[in-house]
């Protein structure tokens, strides 16, 4: 069980948490919600659950739950522009359909 940052995410969270000046990294999770069914969550973490999983990549540590670990093992986060936007993707092998806006998917 894996989860992965591109260089472009490893370096946006990390600059994040310096300007923040505090965290242990970030949170990745599902909820229930979105077009698709299951909605991502991402967040800072400054404490860890008993049963939280931690994955460290490229010097970023990214902390999820076991119940979410379940929808996004093998999961890559990037970070990227396009025009005006910014923001994060999540490249997600177990997502059988997304919505357009990227943000949800169902497994």
């Amino acid at each position: 069980m894996a989860i992965s940052l591109t260089t472009a995410a490893a370096d946006h969270v990390s600059r994040s948490l310096a300007n923040r000046g505090k965290g242990l990294g970030i949170r990745l999770g599902v909820r229930a919600s979105g077009c698709s069914g299951m909605a991502y969550v991402l967040e800072f973490a400054d404490a860890l659950g008993p049963d939280d999983q931690v994955f460290e990549d490229r010097g970023v540590k990214v902390i999820v739950d076991p119940k979410s670990l379940l929808y996004l093992d093998g999961t890559e986060l990037d970070f990227g522009r396009e025009g005006l936007n910014e923001g994060f993707r999540f490249n997600n092998p177990n997502a059988k359909n997304g919505c357009g806006c990227g943000e949800s998917f169902n497994v």
